[in-house]
């Protein structure tokens, strides 16, 4: 399974990146960068990534975050795992995720606050290139609920 032509992001989206955009700019929080993880095959790989990105949040006291992926079915096993990984260590953690018509293959607590970015009126990739990327509406609506997500979580 791969992802579509409308799920690809051209060059110019990575230079304009509606999420860094909007979260880079925000005066309320203290943007601290991007993590890159790769989705392996291996299944123990799978959960060694998240509990190596959660470890590094936790190293640099970040006290939210917003994971994204444009995949699913098997990826969602590392996704799941990140998002729970963090979640476990006390940090506010939000999704953004293209799932369309296609449910989580597996879930847990953190898993809930996943929005979907499908633009498709039926739920699935299009022949149209970057038709199901995140725009400014989806890095607005992420940052917001991560926001909530924190003042909440803050309360506990």
């Amino acid at each position: 399974m791969g992802i579509g032509p409308s799920t690809k992001e051209t060059s110019l989206h990575h230079f304009r990146d509606p999420l860094l955009d909007t979260l880079a700019t925000d005066p309320d929080i203290d943007f601290q960068g991007v993590i890159i993880v790769g989705t392996p095959q291996d299944n123990r790989l799978k959960h060694l990534v998240g509990w190596r990105t959660a470890v590094w949040l936790e190293a640099m006291r970040t006290d939210g975050a917003i994971i994204s992926a444009d995949g699913w079915g098997n990826s969602d096993v590392d996704y799941a795992n990140t998002m729970f990984e963090i979640g476990e260590r006390g940090i506010s953690i939000v999704g953004l995720k293209f799932m369309g018509k296609h449910k989580f293959v597996v879930e847990n607590q953190y898993t809930k606050y996943v929005l979907d970015f499908n633009k498709s009126k039926e739920g699935v990739e299009t022949e149209i290139v970057c038709q199901n990327n995140i725009d400014y509406s989806d890095a607005r609506k992420a940052l917001g609920l991560l926001k909530l997500k924190m003042r909440q979580d803050a309360n506990k």
